[in-house]
């Protein structure tokens, strides 16, 4: 996936064509990157299962996300859309062959967050991490059947409008595609939280750092539900009312106070004993 979006950000370059007033291979390219995020993300998960248990749902999920990303790019080098695509009647079929892949990469990474839940775990901060980054995420891929339901990623304005540089997330109305972007990338941040607060651990007990992970875990999670409140509201991201500014206001200062609250309470360690 890191080759082929190598490959979209030359095409983005050389084929200026543009459908839905959007750069025709962007698209392409976010899900390449995405996708590849994703694939490594998933692989480091699974290398920390004992055996290969649950290697075949990460084969299902590979094969899936190839299948997904060929009929992106088919699709785009001909010049119409994938997604919500009914047109004619080859495109219907495209789009739920799509459909149907992606319930069975969400089944198939529900079934690996399931058998991580019930393993043992020397690193209860890490395991915290990742348990709940696959809970976030899943929740965030699940906006995604929100979109196939309303067969529009934007809510209030038709797709295709103004949009965001890059991401193309409308500048006009609400848009799903950013709660499904912030939720998936759960994955990622919250273990890498987890790997940051391991450098500090001289100075951090584990169960100061396991809170400080929960805490930011319930922020992360109230910030996805958030902004797919904001969107199902019609409500463009850069545009917030003022609900949407207290809702954010009150995510951002009960998440730093609770996170204050931990770090104010954990003991301070002795340094080291220097030796001569």
């Amino acid at each position: 996936m890191a080759a082929l979006a190598l490959v979209t950000a030359t095409l983005a370059v050389v084929d200026q064509r543009e459908l839905l007033g959007a750069p025709l291979w962007f698209k392409p390219l976010k899900f390449a990157i995405a996708i590849a995020l994703y694939g490594a993300t998933l692989a480091w998960i699974l290398s920390r299962l004992p055996g290969r248990a649950m290697w075949r749902a990460g084969w299902v999920i590979t094969a899936g996300a190839v299948l997904e990303m060929v009929i992106i790019v088919g699709q785009a080098a001909r010049g119409v859309r994938s997604h919500f695509n009914t047109d004619t009647p080859f495109d219907v079929a495209l789009y739920s062959i799509m459909g149907a892949v992606i319930v069975v990469v969400w089944l198939a990474t529900v079934s690996i967050a399931l058998r991580y839940l019930r393993e043992p775990v020397d690193d209860p901060v890490t395991a915290s991490a990742v348990r709940l980054g696959l809970a976030i995420g899943l929740a965030g891929m699940a906006v995604g059947f929100l979109m196939s339901a309303g067969d529009a990623h934007a809510v209030g304005v038709p797709d295709g409008g103004p949009g965001m540089v890059f991401t193309g997330w409308s500048t006009t109305g609400g848009d799903l595609r950013i709660g499904h972007f912030v939720g998936m990338h759960a994955l990622q941040v919250l273990p890498l939280l987890a790997a940051g607060l391991a450098a500090l651990s001289g100075r951090l007990d584990e169960a100061t750092r396991l809170r400080v992970v929960r805490i930011a875990a319930a922020g992360y999670a109230g910030l996805v539900a958030l902004v797919t409140w904001q969107a199902l509201r019609g409500q463009p991201l850069i545009a917030p009312d003022a609900v949407t500014l207290a809702a954010f206001a009150a995510l951002v200062l009960g998440t730093g106070g609770a996170l204050a609250a931990v770090l104010a309470r954990t003991p301070r360690r002795s340094p080291a004993p220097t030796t001569v």
